[in-house]
């Protein structure tokens, strides 16, 4: 049994992580979400919290790790403790995973050095920071390490992993399974199909909820 960890921080955004969790789930792997300290973990709309079962010191040797974006990303990469844990982790995992802008926690870490890399399209110039070389694409896949763009993207992630995990057909069940056949009313789902004015929209409350992130963290 694969032992899979996602681990969660004030702040982090929900899909992010439940998307690849309803996946990976349905590989026969052991799915944990792990945190600083054990119990509830506040996402960023500040309505929901999922409860981190264990703590990061008792999840020192995943086979797979699946890290969440979120508002606060930006703030976590610049700490040491879990820049230290990822590290840890990374060094011995199957697959190193991101979603989102858990892509910058994963480059603050050192693992993207040199790799191809995609995150949020607001924050896809920030990998460059890095080291990594940023791209549009929804999942890049680099070696053992596995980055997906923007909060949905983790399902197409988690896809291509439990491909890898237990094999296509395996992966295509699951698809079928959860119904993942999207077909959005609206073609507004990336930067460059969305009007400008939205795009700038998205900007400016994204902004508001970061600065929010930073205030309650004492930033």
């Amino acid at each position: 049994m694969m032992d899979i960890v996602i681990p969660i921080y004030e702040d982090f955004t929900a899909l992010d992580a439940i998307g690849p969790y309803e996946v990976l789930s349905r590989t026969g792997g052991r799915v944990r979400f792990v945190g600083r300290e054990a119990g509830p973990v506040r996402t960023d709309n500040g309505m929901l919290s999922v409860v981190a079962e264990a703590t990061l010191e008792e999840a020192t040797a995943p086979d797979i790790v699946v890290v969440p974006g979120g508002v606060s990303t930006r703030t976590v990469a610049e700490d040491p403790v879990w820049l230290e844990w990822l590290r840890t982790v990374h060094a011995t995992s199957t697959w190193t995973t991101s979603v989102c802008t858990g892509s910058l926690l994963l480059g603050a870490a050192g693992i993207l050095d040199g790799l191809q890399a995609t995150s949020h399209w607001l924050h896809l110039e920030t990998l460059r920071r890095y080291g990594a070389e940023p791209t549009g694409r929804r999942v890049v896949e680099q070696g053992k390490v596995i980055t997906a763009a923007g909060v949905s993207a983790g399902i197409d992630m988690a896809l291509t992993l439990a491909a890898r995990i237990a094999g296509d057909d395996a992966a295509r069940a699951i698809q079928l399974g959860i119904e993942y056949d999207p077909q959005p009313p609206f073609d507004a789902g990336s930067v460059e199909k969305a009007d400008p004015r939205l795009v700038e929209a998205i900007r400016a409350a994204v902004a508001e909820r970061e600065a929010r992130s930073r205030q309650r963290a004492g930033v």
